[in-house]
Protein backbone atom coordinates (compact mmCIF):
# COMPACT_ATOMS: atom_id res chain seq x y z
CA UNK A 1 0.00 0.00 0.00
CA UNK A 2 1.49 3.28 -0.51
CA UNK A 3 0.95 5.30 2.67
CA UNK A 4 1.74 8.99 3.81
CA UNK A 5 2.56 9.49 7.59
CA UNK A 6 2.43 13.15 8.84
CA UNK A 7 4.57 13.86 12.03
CA UNK A 8 8.08 12.68 11.93
CA UNK A 9 8.01 12.38 16.19
CA UNK A 10 8.75 9.08 18.72
CA UNK A 11 5.28 7.74 16.74
CA UNK A 12 5.40 8.63 13.23
CA UNK A 13 9.25 7.76 12.35
CA UNK A 14 8.59 3.87 14.03
CA UNK A 15 5.22 4.36 12.49
CA UNK A 16 7.01 4.75 8.94
CA UNK A 17 10.03 2.87 9.31
CA UNK A 18 8.28 0.09 10.35
CA UNK A 19 5.49 -0.39 7.56
CA UNK A 20 8.30 -0.01 4.98
CA UNK A 21 9.63 -3.24 6.74
CA UNK A 22 6.34 -5.01 6.49
CA UNK A 23 6.52 -3.88 2.41
CA UNK A 24 4.93 -0.83 2.08
CA UNK A 25 5.57 2.83 0.54
CA UNK A 26 5.44 5.83 3.01
CA UNK A 27 6.36 9.08 2.05
CA UNK A 28 6.70 10.90 5.64
CA UNK A 29 5.95 14.72 6.25
CA UNK A 30 6.89 17.22 8.52
CA UNK A 31 7.93 21.09 8.64
CA UNK A 32 11.24 20.28 10.08
CA UNK A 33 13.66 20.40 7.85
CA UNK A 34 15.87 18.77 9.85
CA UNK A 35 13.94 15.72 10.47
CA UNK A 36 13.32 15.57 6.71
CA UNK A 37 16.90 15.66 5.41
CA UNK A 38 18.04 12.67 8.43
CA UNK A 39 15.20 10.61 6.81
CA UNK A 40 16.08 11.43 3.36
CA UNK A 41 20.19 10.38 4.21
CA UNK A 42 18.70 7.01 5.62
CA UNK A 43 19.03 8.59 9.37
CA UNK A 44 16.41 8.04 12.06
CA UNK A 45 15.57 11.60 13.15
CA UNK A 46 15.00 10.24 16.93
CA UNK A 47 16.65 7.86 19.18
CA UNK A 48 15.42 4.52 19.32
CA UNK A 49 16.63 1.45 19.57
CA UNK A 50 16.66 -0.24 15.68
CA UNK A 51 15.37 2.76 14.13
CA UNK A 52 18.35 3.41 12.72
CA UNK A 53 18.44 0.05 10.72
CA UNK A 54 15.03 0.29 9.73
CA UNK A 55 15.03 3.98 8.18
CA UNK A 56 18.12 3.08 6.28
CA UNK A 57 17.14 -0.17 4.67
CA UNK A 58 13.91 2.12 3.66
CA UNK A 59 15.67 4.09 2.15
CA UNK A 60 18.43 1.38 0.29
CA UNK A 61 15.54 -0.08 -0.96
CA UNK A 62 13.28 3.10 -1.75
CA UNK A 63 10.38 2.60 0.11
CA UNK A 64 11.00 5.93 2.06
CA UNK A 65 11.03 9.56 1.83
CA UNK A 66 10.50 12.50 3.53
CA UNK A 67 8.77 16.02 2.26
CA UNK A 68 7.41 18.74 3.81
CA UNK A 69 5.11 19.28 0.62
CA UNK A 70 1.40 17.69 2.13
CA UNK A 71 -0.28 17.51 -0.89
CA UNK A 72 2.38 16.09 -3.12
CA UNK A 73 2.31 13.41 0.32
CA UNK A 74 -1.49 12.80 -0.51
CA UNK A 75 -1.87 12.51 -3.94
CA UNK A 76 0.82 10.11 -4.42
CA UNK A 77 -1.02 7.49 -2.11
CA UNK A 78 -3.71 5.85 -1.31
CA UNK A 79 -3.95 6.58 2.53
CA UNK A 80 -2.76 8.98 5.40
CA UNK A 81 -1.89 8.16 8.94
CA UNK A 82 -1.68 11.47 11.24
CA UNK A 83 1.28 10.90 13.75
CA UNK A 84 1.55 14.61 14.83
CA UNK A 85 1.68 15.71 19.24
CA UNK A 86 -0.98 16.81 20.97
CA UNK A 87 1.16 18.56 23.46
CA UNK A 88 -0.81 20.08 27.33
CA UNK A 89 -1.59 23.57 27.64
CA UNK A 90 -0.29 25.63 30.55
CA UNK A 91 -4.18 24.60 32.12
CA UNK A 92 -3.81 20.97 31.52
CA UNK A 93 -6.21 20.81 28.23
CA UNK A 94 -5.22 19.31 25.04
CA UNK A 95 -3.30 21.43 22.44
CA UNK A 96 -4.87 19.99 19.26
CA UNK A 97 -3.41 22.93 16.72
CA UNK A 98 -0.98 20.65 15.23
CA UNK A 99 -3.62 18.35 14.49
CA UNK A 100 -5.86 20.92 12.87
CA UNK A 101 -3.23 22.06 10.65
CA UNK A 102 -2.81 18.69 9.02
CA UNK A 103 -6.58 17.93 8.86
CA UNK A 104 -6.38 21.11 7.08
CA UNK A 105 -4.02 20.45 4.90
CA UNK A 106 -5.15 16.73 3.92
CA UNK A 107 -8.70 18.25 3.50
CA UNK A 108 -7.34 20.60 0.53
CA UNK A 109 -5.13 17.86 -1.38
CA UNK A 110 -8.56 15.32 -0.98
CA UNK A 111 -10.72 17.49 -2.33
CA UNK A 112 -8.74 16.42 -5.96
CA UNK A 113 -8.47 13.09 -4.52
CA UNK A 114 -11.68 10.81 -4.95
CA UNK A 115 -11.88 8.02 -2.28
CA UNK A 116 -8.22 8.62 0.18
CA UNK A 117 -8.58 7.75 3.84
CA UNK A 118 -7.34 9.40 6.72
CA UNK A 119 -6.32 8.02 9.63
CA UNK A 120 -5.73 9.21 13.09
CA UNK A 121 -2.82 7.79 15.70
CA UNK A 122 -2.07 11.23 17.74
CA UNK A 123 -4.01 10.68 20.99
CA UNK A 124 -6.94 12.57 21.30
CA UNK A 125 -9.55 13.10 24.11
CA UNK A 126 -13.04 11.21 23.16
CA UNK A 127 -14.98 13.31 20.79
CA UNK A 128 -12.19 14.92 19.13
CA UNK A 129 -12.63 13.23 15.75
CA UNK A 130 -16.08 13.64 15.89
CA UNK A 131 -16.40 17.51 16.80
CA UNK A 132 -12.90 18.79 15.10
CA UNK A 133 -11.14 16.64 13.61
CA UNK A 134 -13.56 15.23 10.66
CA UNK A 135 -15.46 18.66 10.88
CA UNK A 136 -12.28 20.31 9.49
CA UNK A 137 -11.55 17.73 7.06
CA UNK A 138 -14.91 18.53 5.64
CA UNK A 139 -14.88 22.14 5.92
CA UNK A 140 -11.48 21.96 3.37
CA UNK A 141 -12.35 19.07 1.25
CA UNK A 142 -16.12 20.12 0.51
CA UNK A 143 -16.77 16.94 0.58
CA UNK A 144 -18.51 14.18 3.08
CA UNK A 145 -16.51 12.02 5.28
CA UNK A 146 -17.44 8.39 4.73
CA UNK A 147 -18.70 9.62 1.25
CA UNK A 148 -16.13 11.73 -0.52
CA UNK A 149 -13.15 10.30 1.87
CA UNK A 150 -12.77 7.26 4.36
CA UNK A 151 -11.80 8.24 8.34
CA UNK A 152 -10.82 6.14 11.00
CA UNK A 153 -8.87 6.42 14.55
CA UNK A 154 -6.19 3.99 15.21
CA UNK A 155 -4.83 4.85 18.81
CA UNK A 156 -0.98 3.71 19.14
CA UNK A 157 0.48 2.05 21.88
CA UNK A 158 4.28 2.07 21.20
CA UNK A 159 6.65 2.59 24.40
CA UNK A 160 9.83 4.52 23.83
CA UNK A 161 13.03 2.27 23.83
CA UNK A 162 10.77 -0.76 22.90
CA UNK A 163 8.16 0.72 19.98
CA UNK A 164 9.48 -1.09 17.06
CA UNK A 165 8.84 -4.15 19.18
CA UNK A 166 5.45 -3.27 20.29
CA UNK A 167 4.80 -2.46 16.77
CA UNK A 168 5.47 -6.10 15.45
CA UNK A 169 3.87 -7.47 18.99
CA UNK A 170 1.20 -5.59 20.24
CA UNK A 171 -0.73 -6.28 23.09
CA UNK A 172 -3.85 -5.29 21.45
CA UNK A 173 -5.20 -3.35 18.46
CA UNK A 174 -7.65 -1.01 17.80
CA UNK A 175 -9.29 0.33 14.90
CA UNK A 176 -12.36 3.12 15.37
CA UNK A 177 -14.90 4.51 13.07
CA UNK A 178 -17.23 2.79 10.54
CA UNK A 179 -16.25 3.14 7.08
CA UNK A 180 -15.84 -0.22 5.76
CA UNK A 181 -12.77 0.38 3.30
CA UNK A 182 -10.59 2.67 5.73
CA UNK A 183 -11.05 -0.39 8.56
CA UNK A 184 -10.50 -3.00 5.49
CA UNK A 185 -7.31 -0.91 5.03
CA UNK A 186 -6.47 -0.99 8.43
CA UNK A 187 -7.01 -4.52 8.85
CA UNK A 188 -4.78 -5.65 5.73
CA UNK A 189 -1.97 -3.39 7.81
CA UNK A 190 -2.37 -5.72 10.44
CA UNK A 191 -3.23 -8.96 9.20
CA UNK A 192 0.42 -10.71 9.61
CA UNK A 193 -0.22 -10.03 12.87
CA UNK A 194 -1.38 -12.78 15.64
CA UNK A 195 -3.98 -9.97 17.14
CA UNK A 196 -7.44 -9.58 15.94
CA UNK A 197 -7.99 -5.53 15.86
CA UNK A 198 -11.01 -4.31 17.83
CA UNK A 199 -13.09 -2.41 15.80
CA UNK A 200 -15.27 0.63 17.44
CA UNK A 201 -16.68 3.79 17.38
CA UNK A 202 -14.20 6.41 17.01
CA UNK A 203 -14.82 7.83 20.79
CA UNK A 204 -14.36 4.10 22.44
CA UNK A 205 -10.85 4.17 20.59
CA UNK A 206 -10.13 7.24 21.90
CA UNK A 207 -11.06 6.80 25.19
CA UNK A 208 -9.06 3.43 25.37
CA UNK A 209 -5.77 5.19 24.84
CA UNK A 210 -6.43 7.54 27.49
CA UNK A 211 -7.61 4.83 29.95
CA UNK A 212 -4.55 2.60 29.23
CA UNK A 213 -2.29 5.86 30.42
CA UNK A 214 -4.19 6.79 32.91
CA UNK A 215 -4.11 2.78 34.11
CA UNK A 216 -0.43 3.19 33.46
CA UNK A 217 -0.22 6.63 35.78
CA UNK A 218 -2.44 5.26 38.64
CA UNK A 219 -0.22 1.85 38.97
CA UNK A 220 3.03 4.05 38.93
CA UNK A 221 1.88 5.97 41.87
CA UNK A 222 0.25 3.54 43.43
CA UNK A 223 3.43 0.97 43.67
CA UNK A 224 5.67 4.21 45.08
CA UNK A 225 3.25 4.89 47.69
CA UNK A 226 3.66 1.29 48.81
CA UNK A 227 7.13 1.51 48.32
CA UNK A 228 7.16 4.39 50.53
CA UNK A 229 5.20 2.55 53.40
CA UNK A 230 7.33 -0.66 53.11
CA UNK A 231 10.93 1.33 53.88
CA UNK A 232 9.47 3.44 56.84
CA UNK A 233 8.12 -0.53 58.27
CA UNK A 234 11.41 -1.85 56.94
CA UNK A 235 9.44 -4.05 54.75
CA UNK A 236 10.89 -4.96 50.91
CA UNK A 237 8.64 -3.06 48.79
CA UNK A 238 9.76 -5.13 45.91
CA UNK A 239 9.17 -8.11 47.39
CA UNK A 240 5.61 -7.16 48.21
CA UNK A 241 4.64 -5.79 45.14
CA UNK A 242 6.46 -8.99 43.53
CA UNK A 243 3.98 -10.91 45.21
CA UNK A 244 0.87 -8.96 44.24
CA UNK A 245 1.74 -9.08 40.44
CA UNK A 246 2.22 -13.11 40.68
CA UNK A 247 -1.51 -13.17 40.22
CA UNK A 248 -2.29 -12.15 36.59
CA UNK A 249 -5.85 -14.27 36.10
CA UNK A 250 -6.77 -10.78 37.09
CA UNK A 251 -5.26 -9.05 34.25
CA UNK A 252 -2.77 -7.72 37.13
CA UNK A 253 0.52 -6.65 34.53
CA UNK A 254 4.13 -6.02 36.78
CA UNK A 255 4.42 -2.93 34.47
CA UNK A 256 4.71 0.25 36.03
CA UNK A 257 4.27 -1.38 39.13
CA UNK A 258 7.77 -1.43 40.66
CA UNK A 259 8.11 1.06 43.30
CA UNK A 260 10.54 3.50 42.30
CA UNK A 261 10.97 7.42 40.62
CA UNK A 262 8.02 9.52 39.18
CA UNK A 263 6.31 8.85 35.88
CA UNK A 264 7.55 11.36 33.00
CA UNK A 265 7.33 11.28 29.38
CA UNK A 266 5.60 12.53 26.55
CA UNK A 267 2.37 10.81 27.28
CA UNK A 268 1.32 9.51 30.73
CA UNK A 269 1.53 13.71 32.43
CA UNK A 270 -0.27 15.25 29.38
CA UNK A 271 -2.78 12.48 28.84
CA UNK A 272 -3.48 12.57 32.71
CA UNK A 273 -3.28 16.44 32.70
CA UNK A 274 -5.69 16.31 29.94
CA UNK A 275 -8.34 13.85 30.70
CA UNK A 276 -8.87 15.38 34.41
CA UNK A 277 -9.56 18.52 32.37
CA UNK A 278 -11.64 16.75 30.03
CA UNK A 279 -14.10 15.68 33.46
CA UNK A 280 -13.73 19.01 35.00
CA UNK A 281 -15.83 20.01 32.25
CA UNK A 282 -18.06 17.48 32.46
CA UNK A 283 -18.48 18.24 36.48
CA UNK A 284 -17.04 14.90 36.83
CA UNK A 285 -14.67 14.41 39.99
CA UNK A 286 -11.43 12.40 39.44
CA UNK A 287 -10.42 11.77 43.00
CA UNK A 288 -7.93 8.32 42.18
CA UNK A 289 -6.52 10.70 38.97
CA UNK A 290 -5.81 14.00 41.13
CA UNK A 291 -4.19 11.57 43.75
CA UNK A 292 -1.70 10.28 41.11
CA UNK A 293 -0.84 13.48 39.82
CA UNK A 294 -0.58 14.74 43.34
CA UNK A 295 1.07 11.22 44.57
CA UNK A 296 3.70 11.89 41.42
CA UNK A 297 4.70 15.44 42.61
CA UNK A 298 5.37 13.97 45.87
CA UNK A 299 7.49 11.48 44.57
CA UNK A 300 9.47 13.97 43.02
CA UNK A 301 9.54 16.19 46.07
CA UNK A 302 11.09 13.41 47.65
CA UNK A 303 13.83 12.87 45.61
CA UNK A 304 14.69 16.31 45.70
CA UNK A 305 14.37 16.12 49.86
CA UNK A 306 16.90 13.17 49.48
CA UNK A 307 19.41 14.88 47.41
CA UNK A 308 19.50 17.74 49.55
CA UNK A 309 19.99 16.18 52.89
CA UNK A 310 23.33 14.29 51.81
CA UNK A 311 24.42 17.61 52.30
CA UNK A 312 25.98 17.57 49.05
CA UNK A 313 26.57 21.18 47.13
CA UNK A 314 28.13 18.80 43.73
CA UNK A 315 26.36 16.42 42.11
CA UNK A 316 26.39 14.03 39.28
CA UNK A 317 23.52 12.89 37.63
CA UNK A 318 23.58 9.26 35.82
CA UNK A 319 20.97 9.71 33.40
CA UNK A 320 18.43 12.45 32.38
CA UNK A 321 15.87 10.95 29.71
CA UNK A 322 12.75 9.68 31.24
CA UNK A 323 13.61 6.24 30.47
CA UNK A 324 16.40 3.94 29.38
CA UNK A 325 17.01 3.35 26.02
CA UNK A 326 15.98 7.03 24.57
CA UNK A 327 16.93 10.19 24.45
CA UNK A 328 13.05 11.65 25.50
CA UNK A 329 13.94 14.50 27.76
CA UNK A 330 10.19 15.80 27.62
CA UNK A 331 8.66 15.73 31.18
CA UNK A 332 11.48 13.62 32.24
CA UNK A 333 11.06 13.89 35.99
CA UNK A 334 14.67 13.81 35.98
CA UNK A 335 14.89 16.89 34.00
CA UNK A 336 12.57 18.38 36.77
CA UNK A 337 14.93 17.32 39.67
CA UNK A 338 18.24 19.06 37.70
CA UNK A 339 16.73 22.11 37.18
CA UNK A 340 14.87 22.26 40.90
CA UNK A 341 18.63 22.33 42.26
CA UNK A 342 20.38 24.07 39.76
CA UNK A 343 17.56 26.98 40.76
CA UNK A 344 19.02 26.24 44.18
CA UNK A 345 22.11 26.43 43.48
CA UNK A 346 23.52 23.35 43.02
CA UNK A 347 26.32 22.46 40.39
CA UNK A 348 25.79 19.28 38.45
CA UNK A 349 27.55 17.09 36.37
CA UNK A 350 25.11 15.00 33.64
CA UNK A 351 25.83 11.54 31.83
CA UNK A 352 23.21 10.05 29.45
CA UNK A 353 24.81 8.14 26.85
CA UNK A 354 21.65 8.32 24.75
CA UNK A 355 21.39 12.03 25.22
CA UNK A 356 23.46 14.75 22.96
CA UNK A 357 23.06 18.10 22.79
CA UNK A 358 23.85 18.20 19.15
CA UNK A 359 21.29 15.67 18.27
CA UNK A 360 18.33 16.78 20.00
CA UNK A 361 15.27 18.22 18.06
CA UNK A 362 11.78 19.32 17.44
CA UNK A 363 9.30 19.41 20.87
CA UNK A 364 12.27 17.64 22.43
CA UNK A 365 14.39 20.51 21.81
CA UNK A 366 11.95 22.93 22.62
CA UNK A 367 11.64 20.98 26.39
CA UNK A 368 14.75 21.15 27.49
CA UNK A 369 15.39 24.79 26.31
CA UNK A 370 12.95 25.76 28.44
CA UNK A 371 13.42 23.35 31.71
CA UNK A 372 17.28 23.00 31.26
CA UNK A 373 18.64 26.17 28.70
CA UNK A 374 22.38 25.39 29.94
CA UNK A 375 22.50 21.86 29.29
CA UNK A 376 24.81 21.82 26.56
CA UNK A 377 27.63 22.71 29.78
CA UNK A 378 26.16 20.34 31.93
CA UNK A 379 26.73 17.20 29.87
CA UNK A 380 29.79 15.37 30.38
CA UNK A 381 30.91 12.67 28.19
CA UNK A 382 31.97 9.53 30.41
CA UNK A 383 31.18 8.40 33.54
CA UNK A 384 34.07 9.07 34.94
CA UNK A 385 33.92 12.79 34.58
CA UNK A 386 30.70 12.73 36.05
CA UNK A 387 31.94 11.31 39.21
CA UNK A 388 35.04 13.89 39.58
CA UNK A 389 34.82 16.45 42.23
CA UNK A 390 31.14 15.54 42.90
CA UNK A 391 29.93 14.88 46.41
CA UNK A 392 26.84 12.62 45.74
CA UNK A 393 25.51 10.84 42.78
CA UNK A 394 21.68 10.90 41.77
CA UNK A 395 21.41 7.20 39.74
CA UNK A 396 18.24 8.03 37.36
CA UNK A 397 18.82 5.15 34.71
CA UNK A 398 19.01 1.32 35.13
CA UNK A 399 22.64 1.44 33.45
CA UNK A 400 24.87 -1.06 33.14
CA UNK A 401 27.61 1.01 34.55
CA UNK A 402 25.24 1.59 37.57
CA UNK A 403 25.68 -1.15 39.18
CA UNK A 404 29.45 -1.08 39.43
CA UNK A 405 29.12 2.60 39.90
CA UNK A 406 27.60 1.99 42.94
CA UNK A 407 30.08 -0.77 44.20
CA UNK A 408 32.96 1.92 43.64
CA UNK A 409 31.42 4.73 45.51
CA UNK A 410 30.47 3.16 48.22
CA UNK A 411 30.94 4.58 51.30
CA UNK A 412 33.02 7.54 49.49
CA UNK A 413 30.62 9.28 47.71
CA UNK A 414 26.52 9.54 48.58
CA UNK A 415 24.58 7.63 46.14
CA UNK A 416 20.96 8.30 45.63
CA UNK A 417 19.10 5.28 43.70
CA UNK A 418 16.13 6.36 41.93
CA UNK A 419 16.11 2.98 40.17
CA UNK A 420 16.63 0.39 42.33
CA UNK A 421 20.71 -1.24 40.92
CA UNK A 422 20.94 -3.99 43.59
CA UNK A 423 18.03 -5.31 45.08
CA UNK A 424 19.86 -6.74 47.77
CA UNK A 425 20.97 -3.47 49.26
CA UNK A 426 18.80 -1.33 50.94
CA UNK A 427 19.26 2.38 52.45
CA UNK A 428 21.84 2.69 54.68
CA UNK A 429 24.86 5.42 55.72
CA UNK A 430 26.21 6.58 52.44
CA UNK A 431 23.21 4.64 49.92
CA UNK A 432 19.66 5.34 49.97
CA UNK A 433 17.25 4.12 47.65
CA UNK A 434 13.80 6.41 47.19
CA UNK A 435 11.61 3.42 48.07
CA UNK A 436 14.18 0.64 50.04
Amino acid sequence: MRISVFGIGYVGAVTAACLCKDGHTVIAVDPNEVKINEINDGLAPIGEPGLSELVAAARAKGALQATGDARHAVMATDLSIVCVGTPSRPNGSLDTRYVVRVAEEIGAAIADKPGHMVVVRSTLLPGTMRDLVIPTLEAASGKTAGEGFGVAYYPEFLRESTAIADFDNPGTIVFGGDDAATIAALTSLVAHLDVAPCVVDMATAETVKYANNAWHAVKVSFGNEIGNICKSVEVDGHAVMDILCRDTRLNISPAYLMPGFAYGGSCLPKDLRALRYKARTLDVATPILDAATTANEIQLDRAFRMVTATGARRVGFLGLSFKPNTDDLRESPLVELAERLLGKGYALKIYDPNVSYSELTGANLQYVMSHLPHLSRLLVDTVEEMCTGVQAVVIGKNDPVASQLVERLAGQTQIVDLVRINSEQRSNGSYAGICW
